[in-house]
């Protein structure tokens, strides 16, 4: 029986398939376990090698935790929804819902190519209407409910209302917009629906708003920070925009502190963990307002309707020493506080700035900005202050304005000196600020009014106590975080269950749910630049109203997915009772930590909210978190001469390029092996190298090589089918664990692999005959030697699975194996746990050894992982060196638990001892227990 990968792996798959082998259902006699890869995109490219090594290792864990006796449920699904289906459909007129059905197709059959024990019968897809409508449901929730600081949590939108009709205003103590104005019970009464439900709207959780977006007119959509890169869009590299649209946004902003302090509950990684506490970005301080001077501004060009600026700052110590006043460039006041004169020269910056993404504004090093011509007056000293436009301000941070402390800032010192504004020292401990600037807080207050001579704590309360008592400012905190925009100008993405009457938005009714995507014509903003959406003839909520046009962005249906995976049939709710109950949420999640301020963070949110309304039993939804390591590619090279023509390109080997001038270009990797190239596979693989000449070393063409991200540009992909063909899943399985720690990253090297599909070998020939395929399985009881061996095997896999020390468990297979071996150990007693052991890792193999054990079918998965017992590691003899006057002349074995002197008389009594002694009796013997015997002549 020789050991064929192709047919034992298909064999197995369609096995597991037809028996829903990992099917999962609710069982209240066992402890549950719930283990999720995040929601992978399944783009038309496939998966490449890297893609697996996360879903391996989650496979593994899911399967060592069937064998020590959980109940565990490891799905998937897709996140179905997203720009590149809709990019292809805008330039084929394919409908997105097709490429993405394809696209799966090529991904579920690869994902069961390498033999994952996923519960397929759970598998969701965001773009299911029968998905969406949960998540229009949510969205529905979110509309209908404010965050109430009293009470520390979400509440429903009617107790608002309630609150409102007794009390006014003043009853209410509520996370909302900062320009919310105050009315009285009366007032409140008195108002028409419309005005009822715009003031609402500054509390609800979701509502639309005019904020500042990235906008891509060459994808006709708004991008995520994420999605953008040095000013173009990533995917197609088009200009992208600052540019203030009418937005769906979500007040997560009202869960900042929840957020934040949820951090310290969960067993995620401290660097994601970290980036989170800074996008929060958790800031104690105080606001202040600056009037606006009219002495000074004889000509704004806005009529000076504006009456202050109001600044957020965390050294409101150094509130004497602002010499400037600086605004973003898209602030809503640019156009007023500008000054005929300066017109011409804001209107150029605004432009540039709107040109350049946050990012990019963040990072920028060089000074920039334009004088608007009008000042403010500093509230504590009557100073008139000039009001500037600079880039490295954002309008969606705090209030759009940062006052200027070119003392104690060093981006404000560089601001003073570039335009040539005051730099006023403060502090009596602050050296050479005219060459920077200085921050500390140590020292005593100068040049500061009603803080001279203070120290920094005394006067931050005094100038708070002041302004509060004068009603110019206030204590606050303040987050870096803000509301999250929650529109696309896409068709591909879920419906906002929303229409619009008399400029207000409403909910559809809850029973027309879903709300699915109508028919188009084409997927591009309409004539109007209106979104796709807009080109739906006909399509009005009730044949009256207009529906929301926008869609949701990827991340809403990624933000609540793993309660689907719970009981993804149900009709009724987005998941039962008993099944979150049961379930509960993640017990080991797997991911890229590249999602750390996007999914994992709008996730928590959600999570929080569903929290709050009692429909969830955590406040985080994972309890453990593992971001894992990327797989690079590992490129190769051909070097062509620079003198060779078009016609008869010429090609040197890597050991001789230094001797002629030669152009290094990348080269397919599947055509190269162990560095050595097939040169008939390259004169085949592009028209222009059919006559290509080669200079070989030891006849062959050595390609030169490096580590570099894996990607179809470098032609260094590689597929893993091509590879499960070739090797055998298990073999893919075992080498991609086996390439390093799981969370380092780590180069593709295919040259490695045949170690591992060795040791698979070696493994299988413990069972059979290599030449007749026979079975060379013996009931026989094992040896004190090979119990050793599997035990120690048993202790090293066990600890470091649990550890999630993945690399080193192919370590101790390897010398497992390799120590039996030498043994010549084919045991069934033994080999029936070393399956075992090895299932989680290569399943297919073990699921075929099982059998040939004399085991049922589909047993396997759920058999009992092996005990460790110390008591098979305990040596029971030692092996002494024994030293006759220093130098070794045996090895004697005693018990350990011998006396001294009846290992001196077993030593005095042996031959070859005897033989050295020459009849003479020794001077002395010395015996170190479990270490050496000297016989001292």
């Amino acid at each position: 029986m020789e050991y064929n990968h192709r047919e034992i792996e298909k064999k197995w798959q369609k096995f597991w398939e037809e028996n829903q082998t990992f099917k999962t259902e609710i069982d209240q006699s066992k402890p549950k376990y719930y283990v999720l890869d995040m929601f992978p995109y399944p783009s038309g490219a496939g998966l490449h090698v890297g893609h697996p090594l996360g879903y391996i290792a989650s496979d593994i864990i899911s399967r060592y935790k069937r064998l020590k006796g959980f109940n565990v449920l490891h799905p998937m699904g897709f996140d179905s929804f997203g720009l590149p289906a809709e990019q292809y459909a805008i330039q084929t007129g394919q409908h997105p819902a097709i490429t993405t059905e394809q696209n799966i197709n090529t991904f579920i059959s690869q994902l069961k190519n390498i033999g994952f024990s996923y519960d397929w019968s759970r598998e969701i897809r965001t773009s299911d209407p029968n998905y969406y409508k949960w998540t229009q449901w949510i969205f529905m929730q979110l509309f209908n409910h404010y965050y109430d600081r009293t009470a520390d949590k979400a509440l429903p939108i009617s107790h608002l209302v309630e609150q409102f009709a007794q009390g006014g205003s003043a009853a209410v103590n509520a996370v909302c917009d900062e320009d919310v104005t105050e009315f009285s019970a009366e007032e409140w009464n008195a108002m028409s629906e419309k005005e009822q439900q715009l003031v609402l709207l500054k509390y609800r959780f979701t509502f639309p708003e005019e904020s500042y977006v990235n906008w891509c007119p060459g994808l006709g959509t708004v991008l995520s920070n994420d999605e953008v890169k040095d000013g173009v869009s990533e995917r197609g590299g088009f200009p992208v925009e600052r540019k203030l649209m009418k937005q769906w946004s979500m007040r997560i902003t009202a869960y900042a502190d929840r957020l934040l302090s949820g951090l310290d509950t969960i067993d995620w990684p401290e660097p994601l963990k970290e980036q989170q506490r800074n996008w929060i970005g958790r800031s104690q301080g105080a606001s202040v307002k600056f009037a606006i001077d009219t002495t000074l501004n004889p000509s704004p060009v806005g009529g000076g309707k504006v009456g202050v600026i109001e600044v957020f700052t965390t050294r409101v110590d150094t509130i004497y020493g602002v010499s400037f006043m600086v605004l973003a460039p898209e602030h809503e006041w640019a156009a007023e506080l500008t000054t005929t004169d300066q017109k011409a020269d804001v209107e150029a910056y605004i432009k540039w700035a709107a040109s350049r993404s946050e990012v990019d504004r963040m990072a920028e090093k060089k000074v920039s900005g334009v004088f608007t011509g009008s000042y403010c007056i500093n509230p504590f000293n009557g100073e008139k202050v000039p009001i500037y436009l600079a880039d490295y301000v954002l309008a969606g941070y705090g209030t759009g304005a940062v006052m200027g402390v070119p003392s104690g800032d060093q981006r404000d010192w560089n601001f003073a000196t570039h335009f040539g504004l005051p730099i006023i020292p403060i502090l009596d401990t602050q050296k050479d600020t005219d060459q920077q600037a200085d921050n500390t807080k140590e020292g005593h207050y100068i040049n500061s009014g009603i803080i001279n001579g203070m120290t920094y704590q005394e006067a931050t309360d005094t100038l708070i106590k002041w302004l509060e008592e004068r009603k110019l400012g206030k204590g606050k905190v303040q987050y870096r975080l803000r509301n999250a925009v929650f529109s696309r100008q896409r068709y591909w993405g879920e419906p906002v269950p929303a229409y619009f009457k008399d400029g207000v938005p409403y909910l559809i009714d809850e029973a027309d749910l879903p709300l699915e995507l109508p028919k188009i014509d084409k997927y591009l903003p309409t004539e109007t630049g209106e979104p796709p959406l807009g080109r739906a003839e006909g399509w009005k909520y009730k044949g009256e109203y207009d529906y929301e046009l926008s869609t949701m962005p990827g991340w809403a249906g990624s933000s609540w997915y793993w309660y689907r995976y719970m009981d993804p049939q149900n009709n009724e709710a987005f998941a039962s009772k008993e099944a979150i109950d049961y379930w509960q949420r993640i017990d080991f999640y797997l991911g890229g930590s590249e999602h750390a301020t996007g999914h994992l963070l709008y996730s928590r949110f959600w999570n929080k909210f569903l929290k709050d309304l009692g429909l969830v039993p955590h406040e985080e939804f994972a309890a453990k978190l593992v971001n894992q390591g990327m797989i690079q590619g590992r490129s190769n090279f051909v070097y062509r001469l620079k003198s060779s023509d078009n016609a008869k390109p010429v090609f040197v080997s890597y050991g001789l390029k230094d001797q002629y001038e030669t152009t290094k270009l990348h080269v397919d990797v599947n055509m190269v092996e162990n560095d050595v190239l097939d040169t008939e596979a390259f004169k085949n693989w592009r028209e222009d190298f059919a006559n290509a000449e080669f200079i070989l070393e030891d006849g062959k063409y050595i390609c030169g090589w490096e580590v570099e991200k894996m990607s179809k540009s470098k032609y260094n992909v590689v597929n893993p089918d091509t590879i499960v063909d070739k090797y055998g899943a298990d073999t893919l399985r075992m080498y991609e664990m086996f390439l390093g720690p799981l969370t380092d990253a780590k180069p593709w090297n295919t040259n490695g692999i045949s170690g591992t599909s060795n040791f698979l070998r070696k493994f299988w020939r413990l069972f059979f005959e290599d030449q007749t395929g026979k079975s060379k399985l013996v009931d026989a009881e094992p040896t004190a030697d090979e119990l050793k061996v599997l035990h120690r095997t048993i202790k090293r896999v066990e600890e470091d699975i649990e550890r999630y020390s993945f690399n080193t468990v192919v370590s101790t297979f390897m010398i497992g194996v390799n120590e039996l071996s030498d043994l010549k150990c084919h045991k069934k007693a033994i080999l029936k746990e070393m399956v075992i052991l090895l299932s989680p890792y290569a399943p297919h193999i073990t699921e075929e050894l099982w059998v040939a054990l004399g085991n049922e079918a589909g047993t396997l998965t759920t058999a009992p992982f092996p005990v460790f017992e110390p008591k098979y590691l305990v040596e029971s003899s030692f092996e002494y060196p024994i030293q006759i006057n220093g130098k070794v002349r045996a090895n004697l074995a005693f018990p350990v638990d011998m006396s001294k002197e009846d290992i001196e008389q077993g030593v005095l009594s042996n031959e070859t001892v005897q033989k050295w002694l020459e009849g003479k009796p020794p001077k002395k013997v010395v015996v170190v227990p479990k270490r050496i015997v000297n016989v001292v002549l």
